[in-house]
């Protein structure tokens, strides 16, 4: 395969996720966590020229940090899928990115560990807003459970012309 010196627009695309947003989420109970309701800050910056996205992703619940992410967004030219590292509190080393398609306004990503499946789902309302919901399936089974749903609004656009 050649090497690519500029972005594709399926790169640019995952600029969607750069600047600053604030979200409110629905935490499921889980075997890590407790129900309940969080407020959510995240950064995004493009990293390489544009071929990737870093997100970092920070959870509160009643005062205090209760799970923090760095993600990383890609496209992989060679099998055309979207694809995300995902590193955060749990402290589990992804085996293998999360991967999945965009399809319309909907960025589906699925990832399989020991531990089960997992289903995240990004939903843009416009480019001020999405909708993130998480689901995991675990090892055996064919249910999923919701893990966390959130809204999330730009707080701060990545940059300006108009200065």
């Amino acid at each position: 395969m050649a090497f690519q010196s500029t972005p594709s627009a399926a790169h640019l695309r995952l600029n969607a996720f750069a600047g600053t947003w604030e979200g409110e989420e629905h935490v499921a109970a889980s075997a890590w966590t407790s129900e309940g309701t969080a407020s959510a800050e995240l950064s995004g910056e493009t990293l390489f020229g544009g071929f990737f996205i870093e997100q970092r992703y920070r959870q509160t619940r009643d005062g205090a940090v209760s799970f923090e992410a760095r993600n990383v967004f890609g496209f992989d030219v060679s099998d055309q899928a979207y694809k995300l590292y995902q590193f955060d509190t749990a402290g589990f080393a992804p085996p293998s990115p999360a991967s999945g398609e965009w399809p319309g306004n909907e960025l589906v990503l699925m990832k399989t560990s020991p531990r089960g499946r997992q289903r995240t789902v990004f939903a843009f309302e416009n480019e001020d807003c999405y909708r993130m919901g998480v689901s995991f399936s675990p090892a055996g089974s064919d249910t999923w459970q919701e893990v966390v749903s959130g809204i999330y609004r730009r707080s701060s656009p990545t940059s300006s012309n108009l200065s």
